[in-house]
């Protein structure tokens, strides 16, 4: 672990108020991704299990590292496609890192309107209370119309700085 300057923690309680643990729904997600006419192959059902279970924000290389146990002649492009698939199905999200690098996870169906802390060193999400835009009430330039907007802070969770010490 890296040694992270966790001293100057804004404590407070962002737990999610909605259910990120899919691996109890694997089944029942899968199920209503058939029901809407989402047809899985076996390396994007797999991709999509992996996400269900980790229940994080991963990279392509890791899902990659964990499906060569089922395709070991799987390549870094073929998953790439998967995933940009899966994400223009909305299936999945994607989030690019300070590194530059993307990460994706299952996207989340809270049915709300909500923003994410994600820790850059486990891929953890934590849910921002409110909206920011409420806050900052930013109006948009004349003739611009808003369609959707994203706000995400990156930074250590209580378990990666508690680790790093």
């Amino acid at each position: 672990m890296s040694d992270h300057n966790c001293e100057h923690d804004h404590h407070h309680d962002h737990s999610h108020d909605h259910d990120h643990n899919h691996t109890a729904t694997k089944e029942k997600f899968l199920e209503q991704l058939k029901e809407q006419g989402f047809k899985l192959t076996g390396k994007r059902q797999t991709i999509v299990e992996i996400l269900l279970e980790e229940d994080r924000y991963i990279s392509a290389k890791e899902l990659l590292e964990r499906m060569k146990e089922l395709f070991p002649r799987l390549s870094f492009d073929t998953v790439y496609r998967n995933l940009h698939l899966l994400k223009e199905e909305k299936i999945i999200e994607e989030t690019t890192f300070g590194d530059g690098g993307s990460k994706f996870r299952i996207s989340c169906d809270t049915g709300h309107h909500h923003h994410h802390y994600i820790c850059t060193e486990c891929g953890r999400t934590l849910l921002v209370e409110g909206c920011p835009m409420d806050v900052l009430q930013v109006s948009a330039p004349p003739g611009f119309h808003v369609e959707t907007h994203r706000f995400e802070i990156f930074g250590h969770c209580a378990d990666c700085c508690t680790s790093s010490k």
